[in-house]
């Protein structure tokens, strides 16, 4: 029989990570500005381990491949989560999703980019659906749940099963369009001109621009 003491010897010891938040932070931005400046399939770890001063051993421990870290570094820039939103209106709710998604051109692009080069990568598509895309449509299907139960649109609405669609198809093809829709707030007026009305709400008054 084993002592004790034996057993604790024998039990393996959790690894530690040594990257600290705020390392992981100054990472996180590297990874996000080499995808801007040269694309998916340009970047390596090699790059980021150069930009960063960190070794390649390190980024390939912590985060075990390239979709991996650029995942983790899209995660640990974004907002709160689109779960966390509840506003008490559909309205409401979209307006505060388009507050997370309608940002600059320049991180549009880089959206843009990740999806083009998820379609020739099967990791990085799987890694994306399973990080960001999933839960963002569950979210926004909760909030269209929410919607019908509070008798705000009718539940046989044939519009209401595609909102999460809707939404990340708009930002999808916006880049495909240039000069037609740029400048932040496109997803609060594509939300208001498309979407609502499509559920049988009606848009608010245009602003002024």
């Amino acid at each position: 029989m084993s002592s004790p003491g034996s057993a604790q010897e024998s039990a393996p010891a959790p690894r530690r990570s040594k990257i600290t938040p705020e390392r992981a932070q100054e990472l996180y931005t590297a990874v996000l500005d080499l995808l801007r400046e040269s694309g998916f399939e340009a970047l390596t770890m090699e790059g980021v381990a150069a930009r960063t001063r960190c070794g390649k051993s390190t980024l390939y421990r912590q985060w075990g491949s390239k979709p991996e870290l650029v995942v983790a570094a899209l995660h640990g820039t974004s907002r709160a989560p689109l779960s966390a939103i509840d506003t008490g209106s559909l309205r409401g709710d979209l307006h505060a999703v388009a507050a997370t998604f309608d940002g600059t051109d320049r991180d549009t692009a880089l959206m843009h980019a990740l999806t083009h080069a998820a379609l020739r990568s099967p990791e990085l598509l799987r890694a994306l659906r399973e990080t960001l895309i999933a839960p963002s449509v569950t979210a926004i299907d909760t909030m269209v749940r929410r919607a019908v139960e509070r008798g705000e649109i009718s539940a046989d609405n044939p519009a209401a099963p595609y909102v999460a669609a809707q939404l990340l198809g708009g930002l999808r093809a916006r880049p495909l369009l240039p000069g037609r829709y740029e400048g932040e707030g496109f997803l609060v007026r594509y939300i208001e001109c498309a979407v609502l009305p499509a559920l049988g709400l009606p848009a608010l008054p245009a602003g002024p621009r």
